[in-house]
């Protein structure tokens, strides 16, 4: 557990180094050349620089290991955080769209700068850097924050292809283009914020865990000839991690030693999985 949170924590700081390169040479450039296009690409990155910040703060809060306050950790700040970012996406998107079908309306001119084209290049190339290594660490460790972060990079990497296509096009008077394009890649970005919202969104409500995981639980527990019925499996999220409350029948007639010896070799078992946190057994005795 203590490797994904310093993943995580490496993945914001990156993330922050990354983005505030791009935020100056972005803004020097914009501001230089005069182009509105670019200095809007600026701003953007300051929000990653944000997103990148709240990733780092989450991370770090949910890292905290239980205490009397908190009993079973600190872990639903993972998503309290990616929830954060998760809006401020779905907000940026769609002041994105509303400009995107303004500049459609009233025209768009995009002045054209060799400069701008290199800034793009060199953001891509950035970006795609970032995009690979957070997808490995999501991959290995799959955190919601590092997904917001993965998926954010790989957000950026669309949107500047398709400024640095925008930007050539304007050498034959379409303009066009930038708002069409805009348009479509803010909803893809709205929608890509929804979903982390929902499942973020999810967790902080307590969903139920999900079916795989509850099979896998059972077949444990049927590999136990001693455990007669299940009368009960019930979980709460603690984070990226589930508490899982079972309830087993067993014969009436065995020992009170037997049993919670056979509840504590099943908790070990289930807490194994990889996304359990803690197993809590209920015995029930039944009669022949």
């Amino acid at each position: 557990m203590e490797k994904r949170f310093e993943i995580t924590k490496k993945v914001g700081i990156s993330g922050i180094v990354g983005n505030l390169f791009l935020l100056m040479i972005k803004a020097a450039v914009g501001i230089a050349s005069k182009s509105q296009a670019m200095i809007a690409d600026s701003i953007n990155s300051a929000g990653d620089i944000l997103a990148s910040l709240l990733t780092f703060i989450g991370n770090k809060i949910a890292s905290v290991p239980g205490d009397d306050d908190h009993n079973f950790g600190h872990g639903k700040a993972e998503y309290i955080f990616s929830l954060f970012i998760a809006i401020s996406m779905i907000i940026v998107s769609i002041k994105m769209i509303i400009d995107a079908i303004m500049k459609l309306i009233h025209g768009n001119e995009i002045k054209f700068s060799w400069w701008l084209i290199i800034v793009c290049i060199i953001t891509i190339l950035v970006k795609v850097s970032l995009f690979i290594y957070t997808k490995k660490a999501y991959k290995k460790y799959n955190n919601i924050l590092i997904q917001s972060s993965m998926e954010d990079h790989r957000n950026d990497c669309i949107i500047t292809t398709f400024t640095l296509i925008s930007i050539i096009l304007s050498l034959k008077g379409i303009t066009w283009f930038d708002s069409i394009v805009g348009i479509g890649i803010s909803a893809w970005i709205c929608k890509t914020g929804i979903g982390i919202f929902i499942e973020s969104y999810n967790i902080l409500m307590d969903v139920s865990i999900d079916e795989n995981t509850k099979d896998i639980i059972l077949d444990l527990v049927h590999g136990y000839k001693e455990i007669k019925a299940v009368n009960g499996i019930s979980s709460t999220p603690v984070g990226y991690q589930y508490i899982i409350f079972l309830t087993i029948a067993v014969d009436g007639e065995m020992t009170t030693y037997e049993s919670h010896k056979l509840a504590d070799n099943l908790e070990k078992n289930i807490t194994e999985i990889d996304n359990i946190y803690k197993a809590i057994v209920h015995v029930e005795p039944i009669e022949k």
